[in-house]
């Protein structure tokens, strides 16, 4: 690791990086970063995947080791590795948990570093009871007795920032925390977070959401391929100027011109009943037309559209594309009549991560690639890479594995592997999940392009900005049924977010006039 002069010491400042950098292959990932993570302060790490986040905080982390520059904790220290890091009090929560599931709370809490008594045996009791006192003093009521694997991901994550903390860190580093609890745990997050600030722990914490940068951070970096494009106190810069030290451009290029709708549905559904007991659903959508979904979680939009692609089989109702009958006959009818989904979990629906992007491209319409079991590579490659140019995926290799793109790419090819057959009607169920503002604007893109082909796109989404700068029309689910609907002026009115809210939630409704 290349080292320079140690610089003066800055006020309240824990961790002083100076100059990092750091390349791949010879790609450059850091580029001469410099910053201070100071005591009881919040750091909002943003910027695009790929603009060199993780990069950074493994390297403070002590995971990665820097090509130049160099990490200084108070003190002095200088670690170049995990336990040189712990050792001088910096610890990282991971997006990517791997606790002992097996193992107990308080085992998951002392693991590495186990009480013993003066015999030497382990002191179950007081770790047991230590333990508790340290969840209580973040406001978590668990058993630490019970096995981890009965925690959700929420708790397994603070589970982890406790074990942290109670070794005596001074510094926590926390990557995307959020990106797989669900909303009403977050808070629960929150707390804790503020918890640590106010007992002066100094914090990074990496997200694509706006609404959390908000809620949580005194200071916000931004990085932008590579380099330290921004770092100001919150109340010094507004989302825009966040964004747009990220990507490079201004937000309202996120969200391109939509083009006109075709007069005549492509997509009907009559009478759509979910459960026998459940009020049935009508809808419809034209060639041309993005129909957003809103709705709060659990309001039943998952379910709807994986009933009308013939995941889920509904109880009653008809659905027809292009006036052919496609309800109840499974996933592989609805294909062939034109039908695509794009789930919200890519990783577990969208692709194959451990095969290369043609490879995944093609598995929707494989007969049309192959002859007897054998696979068309040239054929195979050509539409792949149509479809790649089409939502616009970049990659250093031709055809990578997809588990190593960047989750922005990974949700463009779950999105383009469909462009290899004649679809009618798109169904998008929170298509820019986890996906950073840079990769946004380009799958708002696509999805405003393949509309003005001619698609019908229906598209579930938790995103108020995104609904609203997408949608030609918005339909508000509540308890599986159609709650409402907005379009053309009601779309443009100020209070529309308000108005929705109040639809997905059954308060009463407000007018327009």
């Amino acid at each position: 690791m290349v080292t320079s002069a140690t610089a003066p010491a800055r006020p309240h400042v824990v961790v002083d990086v100076r100059d990092l950098t750091k390349s791949f292959g010879g790609v450059p990932v850091l580029r001469g970063v410099s910053l201070g993570l100071r005591r009881g302060e919040v750091t909002a790490l943003a910027g695009e995947n790929g603009a060199g986040k993780s990069t950074l905080i493994k390297i403070i982390a002590g995971q990665l080791r820097a090509d130049g520059g160099y990490v200084e904790v108070e003190g002095g220290a200088r670690p170049t590795s995990v336990r040189a890091a712990h050792a001088a009090g910096v610890a990282i929560v991971p997006q990517e948990l791997a606790p002992v599931l097996d193992m107990t709370v308080y085992e998951n809490i002392f693991l590495g570093r186990e009480l013993t008594s003066r015999v030497g045996t382990l002191d179950r009791r007081s770790m047991r009871s230590r333990a508790r006192g340290l969840l209580e003093e973040f406001g978590v009521d668990i058993d630490p007795g019970i096995p981890m694997r009965r925690l959700s991901v929420a708790l397994q994550q603070i589970v982890e920032i406790v074990k942290n903390s109670s070794s005596g860190s001074k510094v926590l580093l926390l990557d995307e925390p959020t990106s797989a609890i669900s909303e009403r745990e977050v808070e629960r997050l929150y707390d804790v977070v503020e918890r640590l600030k106010q007992k002066g722990v100094a914090m990074v914490y990496t997200t694509h959401k706006m609404a959390e940068i908000r809620a949580l951070a005194d200071r916000v970096v931004v990085l932008r391929d590579g380099v330290l494009t921004r770092d100001e106190a919150l109340d010094d810069i507004t989302d825009d100027g966040i964004v747009s030290a990220m990507i490079g451009r201004e937000l309202g290029e996120l969200f391109p011109e939509r083009g006109t709708p075709q007069d005549e549905p492509v997509l009907r559904v009559t009478g759509l009943r979910l459960d026998k007991d459940e009020p049935p659903v009508d809808l419809e959508a034209r060639p041309g037309e993005i129909v957003a979904l809103a709705g709060l979680v659990g309001a039943g939009r998952t379910e709807l559209l994986e009933a009308l692609m013939g995941v889920r089989r509904p109880a009653s109702g008809t659905v027809t594309v292009a006036g052919h009958d496609v309800r109840g006959s499974g996933p592989k009818a609805a294909i062939a009549r034109g039908m695509a989904l794009v789930p919200e979990d890519r990783k577990v629906g969208g692709v194959v991560l451990g095969m290369s992007v043609v490879e995944n491209v093609v598995l929707p319409h494989l007969a049309t690639f192959s002859t007897l079991g054998w696979l068309h590579r040239r054929k195979a490659r050509g539409a792949a890479h149509d479809a790649m140019s089409t939502v616009r995926l970049r990659s250093a290799s031709d055809n990578p594995a997809v588990r190593n793109l960047s989750g922005g790419n990974q949700q463009k090819v779950v999105l383009g592997k469909w462009l290899t057959g004649d679809v009618k009607v798109l169904l998008l169920d929170e298509p820019t999940r986890g996906v950073d503002v840079g990769a946004r604007g380009e799958i708002y893109r696509a999805i405003t392009e393949l509309a003005s082909r001619g698609m019908a796109v229906l598209m579930a989404s938790s995103d108020m900005t995104e609904v609203l700068g997408l949608a030609h029309r918005v339909l508000v689910v509540r308890d599986g049924q159609i709650a409402g609907e907005l379009s053309g002026a009601a779309l443009r009115h100020p209070d529309v977010q308000d108005h929705i809210f109040r639809l997905a939630s059954g308060m009463t409704t407000r007018s327009f006039a």
